[in-house]
């Protein structure tokens, strides 16, 4: 069982696709910062996962960090550290990076 499971959409689509994707926008590299950072930290109980596409692409990089189905518009090595300092060290979300439904 785990506190938090993440699912960081790294979705790719063709280059001749209208829609854009998360992992153009560098998705994976965030994503696995995010889980060698968790790593290094010693947080067991989080589950950093990778998904296909979670269909917010226009907002992307995205995550989702379950049980409280909180999404996420990340873009940068900061914005990932923040959400981990923040919602998953201190149980706060993180305001400016959220996305509304």
């Amino acid at each position: 069982m785990y506190d938090y499971h993440i699912f960081c959409c790294v979705n790719e689509r063709p280059d001749s696709a209208v829609r854009e994707c998360c992992r153009k926008k560098n998705s994976l590299i965030l994503r696995n910062h995010m889980k060698k950072k968790i790593s290094e930290l010693g947080l067991k109980r989080i589950r950093v996962n990778q998904s296909g596409c979670l269909d917010k692409c226009e907002l992307g990089p995205i995550m989702v960090i379950y049980p409280q189905g909180v999404w996420y518009s990340f873009k940068s090595i900061q914005d990932v550290d923040e959400i981990i300092n923040t919602h998953l060290l201190k149980g706060k979300i993180v305001k400016r990076l959220i996305i509304k439904s």
